[in-house]
């Protein structure tokens, strides 16, 4: 019987020391590999297009973090369904740290309220790595048309509702849901045009086919200072950077109107905790980079960065934020 229960003992120590050994193996092994973490390539999905603003965000953090690290980062473009194509793909990785994605507000705050199935759930499914610039939207008009300010664009549209007409790419779209803001701040009706992209609306306002475009800054910045379009009003809270002598909505008599567009780097759900750190060390470091911060603020951004408990708070407020402003809309997508 003593040697039974003698036995019975030295074996439930041998158990537990065997056990303890191995979860002891497997905590190093986890903090080695967050220590000397990357090891291999980390994919940044970009879920638009190459050459679009998103995409120049994204590759411009990436090659400054690639020189300041040596860290391999890998750009991949995974467009379609407004962005969502992309971000549910970094939502179902593996939470690792080697595939992040550069979210913008369309598919983190606003597809969730659009989009009547959405395949994820950007609070839920995803973990906010570090902000990295933001954008207002810009109104513009074509050199054409008879708006040279924005103050006429509303004297008119007051006068006539519905006739004046707005182009966007995009329902759903940050520039459509700022049109419908400007319309419920203002009490005018404008007439909407919705494009599949750009590249027709421009062309269709340059032959004066619409009065009006709105888009984001980096897209339609290179033609005002062409001086083929004519900027009429940002939608922050103050005047951008790049275009300092064009009114914001806030100085037209909304002083507490801002639609903007802002970006950040994500990572799946589930991400260490010390990865998320590290990369929020190297997002900011690369932001802090003269020739980085100059290039965004040059395509009419502003560099933001911060930790990733803010970007974080950002979400969880601005998610509600915009499913009013859609609901308030009535944009729906399938």
């Amino acid at each position: 019987m003593t040697i039974t229960t003698r036995a019975s003992f030295m074996s439930a120590r041998l158990c537990s020391l065997v056990l303890g050994t191995a979860v002891f193996a497997v905590a190093m092994a986890s903090a080695h590999g967050q220590t000397s973490y990357p090891v291999k390539p980390i994919r940044l999905l970009v879920p638009f297009p190459p050459g679009g603003g998103t995409d120049m965000i994204a590759r411009s953090v990436a090659q400054k973090i690639t020189e300041k690290t040596s860290w391999n980062i890998v750009v991949d473009n995974r467009p379609g369904a407004g962005g969502n194509l992309g971000v549910d793909a970094a939502a179902k990785a593996a939470p690792d740290g080697y595939t992040l994605v550069m979210g913008q507000t369309s598919n983190l705050a606003i597809n969730p309220a659009l989009y009547k199935k959405l395949p994820y759930d950007p609070l839920k499914d995803l973990t906010p790595v570090a902000l990295v610039s933001s954008s207002p939207v810009l109104m513009v008009s074509g050199t054409g048309t008879p708006f040279n300010s924005i103050a006429e664009v509303f004297k008119v549209a007051r006068a006539k509702p519905d006739v004046v007409t707005v182009g966007y790419a995009g329902n759903g779209t940050v520039a459509h849901l700022a049109v419908t803001q400007v319309e419920q701040a203002t009490g005018v009706k404008l007439r909407h045009i919705p494009y599949k992209g750009i590249a027709q609306a421009i062309t269709d306002l340059s032959g004066g086919q619409i009065d009006l475009f709105v888009g984001s800054i980096p897209s339609l910045i290179g033609q005002v200072r062409n001086e083929k379009l004519h900027p009429l009003m940002v939608t922050s809270k103050l005047r951008a950077g790049q275009l300092p002598a064009t009114p914001t909505m806030a100085e037209s008599g909304s002083k507490d109107f801002e639609a903007i567009t802002w970006f950040g780097i994500l990572a799946p759900a589930g991400t260490p905790e010390a990865i998320v750190q590290k990369l929020n060390s190297a997002i900011n470091s690369a932001l802090s980079e003269p020739d980085v911060a100059e290039r965004l603020r040059s395509e009419g951004g502003d560099v933001l960065g911060g930790s990733a408990e803010a970007f974080g708070k950002l979400m969880q407020a601005e998610v509600p934020r915009w499913a009013k402003i859609v609901k308030d809309s009535g944009a729906s997508l399938n």
